[in-house]
């Protein structure tokens, strides 16, 4: 299928298949959740908190996955993450990945906490408690400042990518040697938002300026073999980085002595032979605190980000009368925009999440943006993306 969430009240769209999610707050009015979910506005209505949907290109089986865990490390936590197989057993990888990883990462991050990362033999146990969410003051009592927060989670962050790629390794019935996937982690924790990225998958926030005016955001880096300080380190270790003939703009991984496989990557969990010659594991992290004008972030595979800019996309949930709808709508639009702009190219699998991030004004807040973009466009003045 390609999707996971673990949430109590998750709505699938029934005219659409599988790969269509929608997940509400389990804080719903009523006693048995009976409260209508489409009364945004009403304050015992269910608050939405993301859209998840993958959609299969035509290269094959869908190499996709995606998740959205609720509660993560605290009460109102969330987990979101984007998968992006490759290789033969791309399919199989993204999915264990997505199965694992949210979980490896809290794990290491309660490790980490408790102080007991050095006591243990193998990898902490896993939990779905974490000391972050007490309330009662007597874990230390003053929250971490923003760079000690980051440091915290880039050490968990790190630690688990690495078991994970690990654990890949481990794998009986899955040969990882050339096949791998991305993956591109939001954790939200209260108004902190810690990224986690490796690979040529994108998070991009949109955010409302001072002035009114919506814009896209990037949140992490794509990792291309093209980048300067990827293709140094690469070619440090004695890998090759080079383009085919028949396509100059993309930038390969090849071995030393071998014209194989040709990763379009810098960074994966997975393609074993490529890490002696500089093809890692590490994800970079990244920290933000959510500020009143930030609206969603959006998750989406390289499927959507080649052929979708960021303020494309950000334009297109904008634009999505239903939040349920949102992710749902960038998956369709990247792939008609495959279609039309490389009609002898098969289609790549298109997958999104939408994380939103404010809710009961959100609808108000875009057509408010839109309006004001219309009324600085007639003036002549520039605007955001809606």
């Amino acid at each position: 299928m390609g999707i996971c969430a673990s949430s109590k009240r998750v709505e699938q769209e029934q005219e659409c298949d599988e790969n269509v999610v929608y997940v509400m707050d389990e804080q719903c009015g009523g006693d048995g959740g009976g409260g209508a979910p489409g009364e945004e506005d009403a304050p015992a209505a269910c608050r939405k908190v993301a859209s998840l949907f993958s959609q299969k290109g035509k290269k094959g089986p869908n190499q996709d996955a995606v998740i959205l865990c609720q509660g993560f490390g605290m009460e109102d936590g969330v987990f979101c993450g984007v998968f992006d197989g490759h290789g033969r057993c791309g399919q199989y990888v993204s999915k264990l990945v997505r199965d694992y990883l949210p979980f490896m990462i809290l794990s290491h991050r309660n490790a980490l906490l408790l102080g007991a990362g050095d006591d243990d033999d193998g990898d902490p146990a896993f939990s779905d408690a974490s000391p972050s969410s007490s309330t009662d003051g007597s874990g230390g009592g003053s929250s971490p400042s923003p760079a000690q927060l980051l440091d915290e989670w880039r050490e968990a962050c790190a630690n688990a990518f690495e078991a994970m790629d690990r654990e890949l390794k481990l794998q009986p019935n899955m040969d990882c040697n050339f096949s791998g996937t991305t993956a591109v982690c939001a954790i939200k924790q209260g108004r902190d938002l810690i990224l986690a990225n490796l690979g040529d998958s994108r998070a991009v926030l949109a955010t409302m300026s001072d002035a009114g005016y919506l814009r896209a955001v990037q949140l992490t880096a794509d990792h291309k073999p093209g980048v300067a300080q990827e293709a140094e380190r690469i070619k440090r270790c004695g890998g090759r980085v080079f383009a085919l003939k028949d396509e100059p703009s993309v930038q390969r991984v090849w071995l030393p002595g071998e014209d194989c496989p040709g990763l379009a990557m810098a960074r994966s969990l997975g393609d074993h032979r490529l890490k002696p010659h500089g093809v890692v594991s590490e994800p970079e992290v990244a920290h933000r605190r959510v500020g009143r004008g930030d609206l969603f972030i959006v998750l989406a595979t390289d499927g959507v980000w080649d052929v979708l800019s960021n303020e494309e996309v950000v334009s297109i949930v904008c634009a999505t009368p239903r939040k349920q709808h949102a992710s749902k709508a960038v998956a369709e639009a990247a792939a008609q925009r495959w279609r039309t702009r490389y009609p002898l190219s098969r289609v790549d699998d298109c997958s999104a999440v939408c994380l939103f991030l404010r809710d009961q004004d959100w609808g108000g807040t875009v057509a408010a943006a839109r309006a004001k973009a219309a009324a600085a466009a007639a003036a002549g003045a520039p605007h955001g993306p809606c």
